[in-house]
Parts: structure tokens; sequence; C-alpha cells
């Protein structure tokens, strides 16, 4: 089914077709390979251009998703994908709802654009992530305040599938160059902190349900 949680993307992800442009992109996609940490580049869909082995390594536990692969496109893995809260850990209020926030400025920015528009729809299937969109956002970002939202700078936790860091952190910096901006992308890499904890059991963090938001009750609840 085309628009159900995680359904079908409208389109295949954009290529500039300035050649330059592609060259500088492959040159970059050299320099984020050679960071130490997991370090992505994506287009204001979040679409992932580039990736490095440290990205790849952090999320190689995640199981296969037809719409939401973490190499694919970001802000679909974090919103719909069963296995998101294994690796981003506090996964409602550390990961879900700041980029639910980040896309709804987005969308109000471009309104008309076909994939935003769809991961919309997508949003819409799940009863209790279109409430918090609706509804709990802004009691959440009145509550944590607005620098909770930003990417750059924010500290948030992760499960690393490496037992040496287990339960960690990470803090999102945002590494774009003037000519990746003009180019429409956006360059994050997550500084990865020294373990927080002893890693829990797998039986202790299991894949989410669907549905699985609970800062909003369920309608009718």
């Amino acid at each position: 089914m085309a628009f159900q949680a995680g359904g079908q993307r409208p389109e295949p992800r954009p290529v500039p077709e300035d050649a330059e442009a592609q060259v500088y992109l492959q040159d970059y996609a050299a320099l984020v390979e050679a960071v130490p940490h997991p370090s992505f580049v994506v287009d204001q869909h979040w679409d992932v251009a580039a990736a490095n082995d440290a990205f790849r390594t952090l999320f190689r536990k995640v199981g296969p998703h037809p719409t939401a692969m973490p190499a694919d496109n970001f802000l679909r893995f974090v919103l719909f994908h069963p296995d998101a809260s294994l690796v981003l850990d506090e996964h409602e209020s550390g990961w879900c709802l700041p980029m639910l926030a980040h896309f709804r400025t987005l969308l109000e920015r471009h309104p008309h654009d076909c994939e935003l528009q769809a991961i919309r729809r997508d949003i819409a299937q799940d009863p209790l992530m279109e409430a918090a969109y609706r509804q709990g956002l802004p009691h959440w970002i009145r509550a944590v305040g607005e620098q909770a939202v930003e990417q750059d700078g924010a500290v948030r936790p992760l499960f690393h599938p490496d037992p040496r860091r287990g339960a960690t952190e990470c803090r999102i910096v945002d590494e774009t160059s003037p000519m990746l901006k003009q180019l429409g992308w956006t360059r994050l890499t997550l500084i990865l902190r020294e373990p927080r904890r002893p890693i829990p059991p797998p039986h202790r963090r299991a894949r989410r349900p669907a549905g699985h938001l609970s800062v909003v009750p369920a309608p009718g609840a």
C-alpha cells in the first residue's frame, strides 16, 4: 500500500545534474569516510547521500525495511523503523519528537514538496504519532525549550552494537561546508562519548510496536 507508515517513497533521491557538483560530492564522501565517528550527508528530505563505515557499524544490527533503512532516509528510519529504538536510546523523547518538530518546520517551509507530503501521510497512518504531531509537539517544545529541537550541538543517547561502548551518548555536530549547503545538503557527525552504563540484556530492548509514541494518549483513551 502506497501510503501506510513507512510506505513507498514517491521518487528516487535527487542527484545533482551539474558535473562539478557530482565530483564535489564524491570527494566530500571520501572526507566523510575518513572520520572515525558516524558521519553522513543528507538532503532536505533526509535522503542519505553519503555515510561512512562508522555510521554503517552503528546500525549494522538493524533489520531490513523496505523504505526506512538508516542509510536510505534517516528521517524515515527514526520515525518508522521498528528497530530504531534498539540503537536510538530514549527513542521517543531523544530522537522521535525532535525529528517530528524538525519535519514540521520543513513542511511549513516547503508545503508543496511531494516527498515531504508523502512522509506527512505516513505520519497520519499512526494515530499516536499523528496525535503527537498535531497536539503533543507544542506542549513538548514548551516543556523542554526550543533548543531541544536543534540538531547541531544536541547530546542524545545511543546503544552502540560494540559492547565496549554499549549504552553511550553522542553529540550531533553540523559540519556542513558552504558549498555543500549551497547544493542543498547537510552533513552531520555523531561524536561518540564514553559509555554511560552497562548495555542492557537484549530481552529488555524489544522492537517497538506500531503506535509507539506515549507522550500523547491514544484518541479516545
